[in-house]
């Protein structure tokens, strides 16, 4: 039995004018597979070309051969940014790239138009949240400005008090449905921190007891 032959059935890879065509998306995983065959299990080939297909899918990126005389070739990108997650992430800077200088932008895997992906997250405006009609993207803009941050730019309006916790509501349309948020802080290094509650909450106890799982803040002791 020719391997060469039957493997090239089965992976769909196939040979016309001595050129190798893909018709499957996922020819580089295929190719995976065949080095397996060819390396580990000593199958026989084609030597040049098994050659052809691997430095096809070790040099180059995406590459599709519409037709028998004409194959369109990505370039592989020079520049690839993720997160602790695997997610394509940067800020600030382009999280893929090519020679050319073509650039796309990610923030935990979300694309980004260039106008927010050349900018820092510290450097995002909350007013863009309210020019924003893609609620994707407002949802992204919102985790990277962040809530304390959208309160004093969107100048959030007071709904009740209860300690040191202040339920606050932030009147202009920002979101899908209206933000409201428990503002904490801290007594011992007066930091500010905010958390978003459900729109229904009323009272700051109430939205305390939610941030807690049911529990009052009274409840908690403190050992010593």
């Amino acid at each position: 039995m020719n391997h060469w032959r039957f493997l090239l059935k089965k992976t769909e890879f196939y040979k016309i004018d001595e050129h190798l065509v893909s018709l499957s998306e996922q020819y580089s995983q295929e190719a995976c597979y065949l080095d397996y065959c060819f390396s580990a299990l000593g199958c026989d080939c084609r030597e040049l070309h098994w050659q052809a297909l691997r430095d096809l899918v070790q040099e180059c990126g995406w590459w599709i051969m519409p037709f028998e005389k004409l194959c369109i070739v990505c370039d592989r990108p020079r520049v690839l940014r993720f997160d602790s997650e695997n997610r394509l992430h940067a800020k600030g800077e382009p999280a893929i790239q090519f020679a050319d200088g073509y650039s796309l932008y990610f923030y935990r895997d979300v694309a980004l138009p260039e106008k927010y992906g050349k900018v820092h997250p510290h450097l995002w405006r909350a007013k863009w949240i309210l020019k924003e009609q893609n609620a994707e993207l407002r949802r992204v803009l919102i985790q990277g400005i962040g809530y304390t941050r959208i309160c004093q730019e969107l100048q959030a309006v007071a709904l009740d008090s209860w300690r040191e916790y202040t339920l606050l509501k932030i009147e202009a349309e920002a979101d899908v449905e209206p933000i409201v948020l428990l503002k904490m802080t801290c007594p011992s290094t007066h930091h500010i921190h905010a958390l978003r509650v459900p729109p229904a909450m009323t009272s700051a106890r109430e939205a305390d007891r939610w941030v807690n799982h049911g529990i009052d803040s009274e409840a908690f002791a403190i050992e010593t």
